[in-house]
């Protein structure tokens, strides 16, 4: 009998032995750069000789990985490998689907230091950022373990006189998952065991900034005893290897986690029925979000402004549940402005592996997106801080500076479009109403957070903030597995809340069968 579900603590770093650990962890995971990453198809790994490097953003001459890179014809073998093993795969008891999963957790509680120390370098998380995204995969295997178990029982259904009934679920089939660079381990693991442990078979094209953490579960999975094929590993270009993957007839589901356009791409091309389709896809998408922090005229203002902070830089903006919207009440607006610069003003900034508050962006083309939003935020709003790169640093990785810029109108384009980077547009609300309608103001629908003292407000808030994660007096990221299920409305994707009792359905069909009894 397993015990009920908790989550994984996080590391304490002001302990010494932990810091010791994770500075021995850094030391030791550098010393083995450049890594190999294969193509990994039915269990065998494949050097296909094409190969891509993942660097360091911290350090950009430092190269974290060499990924050999799929192509078309291994696309089409890893799913033809998928659609066999989903033979046996499916009729295999949830109970040891589970086990697998239960069983990769504990290797990776093992190896928690060593793959925080990965993502660190691969991704620029800094130490706590990293051991977070280790532990919440912790969390999604625990948890989808034990939901397996849960959905594996029949459903309940009204008795009806002369007849055995039954109703369950089965799997889907075999899918591809395709998952973002920002939370490498934790949301690839999340998309592909919730499948994986629901009786699918997984085709996983891994982001191309983070192939070698998307590697680590393909390496817990093998040693927990998956059978192969189960999980194949193609790592390569979205616009080849993805987009074949997408587009084949015999998709049967498509996990996506990523940015607007793409998803909407993905979603346009999985609705083409193509020949010798013999089903409608499945999409499971998580598209990003413009994400709005209202402070109310009563709000605790040193709170607000902490969790302002940690909302808008925390991992340096790059969380689709980041604030890039503040939203204050023009009676405390020009002091929330304030006690947020001073706090601004303070972070930290250099290479994630020192574990300042604020590492680098994740690349070049990421680099450039983001500074150009910072000349158009010139132009649109005040800047108060920021406004361009860490110059120091500019040799040596992608850093940018925290960037404030006030007195932002609703239509402005860095209030509507998703920057993915540490800029936060302040606006001012007349009053509380006007706050909630410039927050709903958006395409998107992600997260939100509400700085009150006022329960009308609040509860006013709770059903007007058109959001499908809304936090009260706290910051806007941070959701935790079964704590806060989490994916949005709109624009920001198809409402799958990762994390909560009624995903993993998204990986399943129900049965019904009713048998005629002899009299």
């Amino acid at each position: 009998m397993l015990p009920p579900f908790q989550n994984e603590p996080f590391t304490d770093f002001s302990k010494e032995e932990n810091r010791k650990q994770m500075e021995k962890a850094l030391k030791e995971v550098r010393a083995r750069f450049p890594l190999e990453i294969p193509v990994v198809i039915a269990g065998e790994k494949l050097h296909t000789g094409k190969t891509f490097s993942s660097i360091n953003p911290s350090e950009k001459s430092e190269v974290v990985a060499n990924v050999h890179a799929a192509d078309e014809p291994l696309a089409e073998r890893a799913l033809d490998v998928a659609w066999k093993a989903f033979d046996e795969w499916q009729n295999v008891p949830a109970e040891e689907r589970a086990s697998v999963l239960l069983r990769a957790a504990q290797i990776l509680r093992r190896r928690k230091a060593e793959v925080t120390a990965l993502m660190v370098y691969e991704v620029g998380k800094n130490w706590a950022e990293a051991d977070a995204d280790v532990a919440e995969t912790i969390d999604y295997l625990e948890f989808y373990a034990r939901e397996a178990l849960r959905y594996a029982q029949d459903q309940p259904l009204t008795p009806y006189p002369g007849e055995y009934n039954r109703y369950f679920y089965i799997p889907l089939g075999a899918g591809v998952v395709i998952p973002p660079w920002n939370f490498p381990l934790a949301i690839l693991t999340g998309m592909t065991t919730a499948a994986i442990v629901s009786g699918n078979t997984v085709v996983l094209k891994p982001a191309s900034d983070a192939a070698a953490i998307g590697y680590v579960l393909v390496e817990l999975m093998e040693e927990a005893g998956l059978p192969d094929g189960v999980l194949n590993y193609l790592p390569g270009s979205g616009s080849t290897v993805g987009e074949r993957l997408v587009t084949h007839p015999r998709t049967r589901f498509i996990a996506f986690t990523g940015s607007k356009a793409v998803g909407i791409h993905i979603y346009e091309e999985a609705a083409k029925v193509r020949p010798g389709q013999i089903w409608l896809k499945r999409v499971i998408a998580e598209m990003g979000g413009k994400d709005a922090i209202i402070v109310d005229s009563d709000a605790d203002l040193d709170a607000a402004a902490r969790g302002i902070v940690a909302s808008a830089f925390g991992y340096q903006g790059q969380k689709c549940s980041a604030a890039s919207r503040l939203i204050v009440v023009e009676d405390v607006y020009d002091d929330v402005v304030e006690r947020v610069k001073a706090l601004t003003e303070k972070i930290s900034i250099g290479p994630a592996w020192e574990n300042h508050f604020m590492g680098p962006v994740i690349n070049e083309s990421a680099m450039q997106k983001i500074l150009a939003y910072m000349d158009i935020g010139r132009q649109e709003g005040q800047l108060i801080h920021g406004g361009g790169r860490v110059e120091e640093l500019a040799e040596q990785g992608f850093y940018l500076q925290p960037t404030l810029i006030k007195d932002v109108a609703p239509e402005a384009r860095i209030a509507q479009e998703e920057i993915f980077g540490p800029v936060l547009a302040i606006l001012k609300a007349r009053d509380f109403s006007h706050a909630l309608e410039i927050a709903n103001n958006t395409e998107y629908g992600l997260t939100g957070a509400v700085y009150s003292r006022c329960r009308a407000h609040i509860e006013r808030a709770k059903r007007e903030f058109h959001v499908g994660n809304l936090y009260i007096n706290r910051k806007c990221t941070g959701a935790l597995v079964d704590v806060h299920p989490f994916g949005g409305f709109n624009m920001s994707g198809t409402d799958s809340k990762a994390g909560g009792r009624d995903y993993l359905l998204l990986f399943l069909q129900g049965k019904s069968v009713a048998e005629r009894l002899h009299e």
